[in-house]
């Protein structure tokens, strides 16, 4: 019997935003793999003297393994759901990180980045897929908030963390919250679940453009404002990765690490003060971007913040030697970066439709792994140039560029794009009432 579409239809406990909740948790238990890594770099290479340069060789590769093998981790999401992708995610993270702890060569450091990539990808790449798929009406919201535990899920075990290293050692950290971090996720992927027909809303209306119909992965590679997207992700997030990675490393040649920094009556290290905050507005933007292009549109956000972004970068340049405004300006840098990781799978889903959601997004988010490969060059130059400067230039001026393509580029193309989508033949599957 076929079901009535204007019948509710019971959705898993909790509702949707049940779903949404327990992505955010998985996603503040990877976070520490990419937001907390740059606390270990100096310790290990205190100890092994493998230089900064080859230990972030294993964050590189973390970065591509988590990035490009997304669109795979996709396709299993697709076909046989969420829960057995995160489950192994899961275990794979949990592996990284105690290998981590014992890794006492740049080989073993390099295999256990790869390990702990592909966990994470498998994790991110499944909570941003099932938020777009239970969100339909509020994609740019749902991706924000889904994002924001990664960007700020560290923020909390930033302190911990820096504190066990220097009571404990790097290897005990890497152990310690490798284990809990793996745990967690194992637990909360027996409660995921992809929404059936019935079980998200009709969007009638939008002030963002969508599509009408879903396009496959194949499809979409064919599409020109595919890769328009693709190049504007890399020329952003570049920068953003390395501040991500480097960030311990530009705050110690400032000699500022661990200068004292007092803001509203708390007093910590520049270093770490700098390291809470900006994982907290990393967080914040996400879906403070993902909410604003909602009610605005998607390329007129991500003109105000990559351009903010690019006078962030310039400000640190500047003035990023002075403890207080070292930890003002990052925060302002990771404020106006972090967002991409809400607004561009929003934008694929409004692009591309919902069906093949997971592994559209994925094959998008393959862009962060191609700016990665920069983060090494970064060190080699300041290795040659003796600062800075150099990167920093590069950074803002790749920003701009990608704020200038979203409107005159991205937007018309786009909209090009789904009008040329109207007169076919609507595929997405009918939705009904949703039961919250």
């Amino acid at each position: 019997m076929s079901q009535n579409l204007s019948t509710p239809v019971r959705g898993p406990l909790g509702g949707r935003w049940m779903q949404l909740a327990i992505g955010v948790v998985c996603m503040s238990m990877i976070a520490n793999l990419q937001y907390g890594w740059t606390l270990f770099v100096e310790p290990m290479n205190e100890k092994h003297q493998w230089g900064r340069a080859a230990i972030q060789v294993a964050f590189t590769i973390f970065v591509v393994f988590e990035t490009w093998l997304v669109p795979v981790e996709g396709w299993f999401v697709d076909k046989f759901g969420p829960r057995p992708v995160v489950f192994i995610g899961g275990i794979l993270c949990a592996l990284s990180w105690a290998l981590n702890s014992v890794a006492s060569s740049l080989a073993m450091l390099y295999v256990s980045a790869a390990l702990g990539g592909a966990g994470a990808g498998a994790v991110y790449g499944t909570a941003v897929g099932a938020a777009l798929k239970w969100f339909p009406d509020r994609r740019g919201l749902a991706a924000g908030i889904t994002a924001a535990g990664f960007g700020a899920g560290s923020a909390l075990t930033i302190v911990p963390i820096a504190a066990m290293i220097k009571a404990q050692g790097y290897e005990h950290t890497f152990l310690f919250f490798g284990l809990i971090q793996g745990a967690v996720v194992l637990v909360a992927s027996l409660f995921l679940m992809s929404p059936k027909p019935g079980q998200v809303p009709v969007v009638a209306s939008t002030s963002t453009t969508q599509s009408r119909r879903s396009y496959g992965p194949g499809e979409m590679l064919k599409a020109p404002v595919f890769w328009v997207m693709y190049l504007m992700f890399v020329l952003v997030a570049a920068g953003g990765l390395m501040a991500t990675a480097q960030l311990g490393s530009i705050a110690k040649d400032f000699k500022i690490a661990d200068v004292p920094v007092s803001i509203m009556g708390l007093t910590l290290p520049a270093l770490t003060f700098a390291l809470s905050i900006d994982r907290v507005l990393n967080g914040v933007t996400r879906p403070f971007f993902g909410w604003v292009s909602d009610n605005i549109g998607r390329e007129n956000t991500m003109f105000i913040a990559f351009s903010l972004e690019a006078v962030g970068v310039l400000a640190l340049a500047h003035f990023g030697a002075d403890p207080l405004a070292f930890v003002i300006l990052t925060g302002l840098v990771f404020f106006a970066w972090g967002e991409i990781y809400s607004l561009f799978p929003a934008t694929c889903g409004d692009t591309f439709g919902s069906r093949f959601a997971t592994t559209n997004a994925g094959l998008l988010y393959t862009a962060k792994g191609t700016a990665s490969l920069v983060v090494p060059l970064a060190s080699v130059a300041v290795a040659k140039l003796g600062n800075w400067d150099l990167v920093f230039m590069l950074t803002a001026g790749v920003n701009a560029i990608a704020a200038l393509m979203a409107l005159f580029v991205l937007k018309p193309l786009r909209a090009r794009f789904v009008l040329g989508a109207v007169a076919k033949e609507d595929v997405e599957v009918p939705s009904a009432k949703v039961v919250s």
